[in-house]
C-alpha cells in the first residue's frame, strides 16, 4: 500500500487569460503535515479549490488515496474523505455545537423526509466524543455559535473537519483572525491531530506557526510551486526569499 495520500501531477487552472495555477506537482504522505505558503495571488487558494472539488482544473490530474479522482463538487470530495476548514468557517450562527458538527449529516431516529425526527441525544454524545478525540474544549455545547468567541468557533469548525475527515484535513488560514490565546488553542489541536497520524495541509502566512507545526513547506509564486522544503533544512529567511522571488531570481542568474 502506498504511503501517498494526495498527489497532483501538472495541475493547472486558467481563468481566461489568467494562469492562476501552472503545472503544480504536489505530494502529501500519510501522517504528514505540510504548509502551503506564498504571497496573495500566488495560487494557494486556487490549488485548494481544485483538490476539494470547488473548481475543476484546466489540465493535470489529482490522485487521492491511490486512485485518480475528478470531483464534481465539494460534496464528492467530502464523501471521499477530505474535509476543509475555510476562513469563513461555514457555521450556522443560530445552531448549537452538535447541530453545527452534524450540519448536513444529521443523525435521525426516524427518517420521514422533511418530518424526520433528529437523534439529538446521539448527536450530542458523538459531539462530546469528537471534542475529546480532537482535544477541543467547548464549555457549553448548548451554546449557539453566535454567542461564542472567534477561537471557539474555529475550534468547532476544526472538530467537525477532524470528525468526518477519514483521510485528509485542509486548513486555510485557521488562525488569521484570532488572538494569541485562541491561536495557541487551535495550534494545540493541530499538534494533537499530528500525534494521531492525521495528514494535514495548512495554508498560512504565519512563519512562526508553520515552523512550529509542519514537516514540510511548499511555496507558491505566480501560480507555480517554486520550493519544496524540509522544515529542518531551511529557515524563515530562505522561505521569504522564495515567496518574494529573490531566491528563484538568484538561481536563474547563477544558471
Amino acid at each position: 500500500m502506498s504511503d501517498i495520500v494526495l498527489q497532483t501531477r501538472g495541475l493547472t487552472k486558467h481563468y481566461g487569460g489568467v494562469h492562476a495555477l501552472v503545472d503544480a506537482d504536489f505530494v502529501l504522505r500519510r501522517g504528514e503535515h505540510v504548509a502551503i505558503m506564498g504571497d496573495n495571488g500566488a495560487g494557494k487558494s486556487t490549488f485548494v479549490r481544485q483538490i476539494t472539488g470547488v473548481e475543476r482544473p484546466t489540465a493535470g490530474s489529482i490522485w487521492f488515496d491511490g486512485r485518480e479522482v475528478q470531483f464534481n463538487g465539494p460534496l464528492e470530495a467530502r464523501e471521499a474523505g477530505i474535509e476543509c476548514v475555510f476562513q469563513n468557517l461555514a457555521l450556522c450562527d443560530d445552531l448549537d455545537v452538535p447541530s453545527n458538527l452534524f450540519l448536513g449529516r444529521e443523525k435521525v431516529l426516524f427518517n420521514l423526509g422533511p418530518f424526520s425526527i433528529l437523534d439529538r441525544k446521539g448527536m450530542r454524545a458523538a459531539t462530546e466524543a469528537a471534542l475529546q478525540r480532537t482535544a477541543v474544549k467547548i464549555p457549553n455545547l448548548a451554546n449557539t455559535i453566535r454567542n461564542m468567541s472567534g477561537g471557539q468557533r474555529q475550534c468547532v469548525a476544526i472538530a467537525r473537519a477532524a470528525t468526518f475527515a477519514s483521510k485528509l484535513i485542509i486548513m486555510d488560514e485557521p488562525t488569521a483572525a484570532l488572538g494569541v490565546q485562541e491561536t495557541a488553542q487551535v495550534e494545540n489541536i493541530i499538534r494533537h491531530l499530528k500525534a494521531q497520524g492525521e495528514p494535514l495541509i495548512l495554508v498560512s502566512h504565519n512563519m512562526r506557526q508553520v515552523f512550529d507545526l509542519v514537516d514540510r513547506i511548499v511555496v507558491f509564486r505566480r501560480g507555480r510551486i517554486v520550493a519544496n522544503l524540509r522544515k529542518e533544512e531551511t529557515d524563515g529567511q530562505d522561505v521569504v526569499a522564495y515567496i518574494t522571488g529573490a531566491k528563484t531570481q538568484a538561481l536563474e542568474d547563477a544558471a
